[in-house]
């Protein structure tokens, strides 16, 4: 059973800077899609971005440029550094994943979650 554990939420004005962190165990492969996915109120659950073993991260356009994804060992932890925060960032940031498939995915089609972290950014 994969587990994934989130820290680094937090507040920050806009302009700003967080780093999420997804503590994720259970599993010794690379055969892991981890993805960090947000839901504001009102709105649908949505990717963010998401990693793959070697393939290159998947960003939401809304986020390119601005957030990276990285997983230093492929079996440990998953960060998320957010830079240049926007008011219409804040949400709850949940860590999830899958395995296998790490393209062309809905939010839905994560089957691992974290318990979500908040981030607000303040304007």
């Amino acid at each position: 059973q994969i587990q994934l554990h989130e820290s680094g939420g937090g507040s920050v004005q806009a302009g700003g800077s967080l780093r999420l962190s997804c503590s994720a165990s259970g599993y010794t492969d690379s055969s892991i899609c981890i993805g960090w996915l947000r839901q504001a109120p009102g709105k649908p659950r949505e990717i963010v971005a998401s990693i793959y073993s070697r393939a290159r991260p998947y960003y939401a356009d809304s986020v390119k440029g601005r957030f990276t994804i990285s997983q230093p060992n492929v079996q440990n932890t998953v960060y998320m550094e957010m830079n240049s925060l926007k008011p219409e960032d804040t949400a709850m940031y949940y860590c999830a994943a899958r395995r296998w498939v790490c393209r062309g995915l809905k939010a839905t089609d994560f089957i691992y979650w974290g318990q979500g972290i908040q981030v607000t950014v303040s304007s």
